[in-house]
């Protein structure tokens, strides 16, 4: 579970962290994540989620949701049988709370500063 977000900082279970990461539906997390593009996300970037056999992913595309998904992002990961959700890096934090109590295979990714 996410403890806590702020601008460049995430707390999971306890642990704070700087860089951009990863969750995966076992809780593993994996950081410092990094996208082939920089601020443009695509679905190379997210092999490790697609491993998991994640169902759902949340998105979070940083404070200001400055992170943008390719253009067919979405739609390719649901043709991989995964839901994905994009909102702010603080949105996000919350979607992944309440889905991941509530189910398995959740999945997420975060940008935590712009």
């Amino acid at each position: 579970m996410i403890d806590s977000y702020s601008f460049g900082k995430m707390t999971i279970n306890g642990k704070t962290f700087r860089k951009d990461l990863i969750i995966l539906p076992d809780g593993t997390v994996l950081s410092p994540w990094q996208r082939k593009s920089g601020h443009r996300l695509a679905l190379s970037d997210l092999d490790a989620v697609l491993d998991s056999h994640a169902k759902i992913l949340v998105i979070g595309t940083g404070k200001p949701g400055l992170m943008k998904p390719h253009a067919t992002l979405v739609a390719d990961l649901q043709e991989k049988g995964v839901t994905a959700m994009v909102m702010s890096s603080k949105r996000a934090a919350e979607k992944f709370n309440s889905l991941a109590g509530a189910s398995k295979g959740v999945a997420a990714c975060f940008h935590l500063t712009c």
